[in-house]
Formats: structure tokens, sequence, C-alpha cells
């Protein structure tokens, strides 16, 4: 059973999210970028990593570019190996090719635009192996 993580502040795209990917793996769903890090600090020291986090880029108390990079740093404190990273596709509402730059340089796999399109997601899990 894969892990995955929703991070996500909007109740209606958190629901969504969860609805579609329950499919796929036990999921956790936590609404700011805080409590993605704890989220993410726990599997580590449980030893039960997650596979995918859903990482939306406009939430409170810490954005998701900066839980990416804080999770990215987190793997390489940890040592661990490229290929056994989590798989991290943001979510975004913003057309903001910037923003997505940023994250794809700090290591984000995919990104998924707002409204999420669900055969779409689900092919780039494949992709990505989560699937």
């Amino acid at each position: 059973m894969k892990k995955i993580l929703i991070a996500e502040d909007d109740l209606v795209s958190r629901k969504f999210l969860n609805k579609v990917l329950c499919k796929y793996g036990e999921c956790d769903l936590v609404v700011d970028g805080l409590e993605a890090i704890d989220a993410y600090l726990m599997s580590i020291r449980e030893r039960e990593p997650y596979d995918l986090i859903c990482l939306d880029i406009m939430m409170p108390k810490v954005d998701g570019v900066k839980v990416l990079k804080a999770i990215r740093d987190l793997e390489i404190q940890n040592d661990i190996a490229v290929e056994k990273r989590v798989k991290i596709i943001m979510t975004t509402a913003l057309g903001e090719t910037e923003v997505v730059q940023t994250a794809l340089e700090y290591g984000c796999d995919a990104y998924a635009s707002k409204p999420i399109d669900i055969a779409k997601l689900v092919e780039v899990m494949g992709k990505l192996g989560v699937v």
C-alpha cells in the first residue's frame, strides 16, 4: 500500500484529492506547510516514508515551495538515495511560471494546475512510478 500526503489548505481541493488518491494508497491530509513538514518528519522517524506528496504552492504558515525545499534538504541530511526520494507533485491555482520554475529547481517531480485533471494526474503518477 502506497503512502500519500496531501498538503492543501482549501477544503474542497483537499477532499477532491483525497477522493481521487485514496484508490492508490493510504492518504494523510494536512492543511498548512508546517503540518506537511511535521508529517514528513514523522514518516521518516517511523520508517514509513511517503511515496507521494501532493503539495499546494499557496499555503498558510509555510508555502509549498519552502516545504518542498525543506523536504529535499531533509532527504539529503538523512542520506536518502535519489531514487528513494519521495515523489512530489506541486498543485497550483496560479499560472505563475516563476514559482513553478523555482519548484522544479528545488526538485519537485511534476506540477498540476487547478482545477486538477484526474486523468492527467493519474498519468503523471504512472510516469513517476507511484501507481
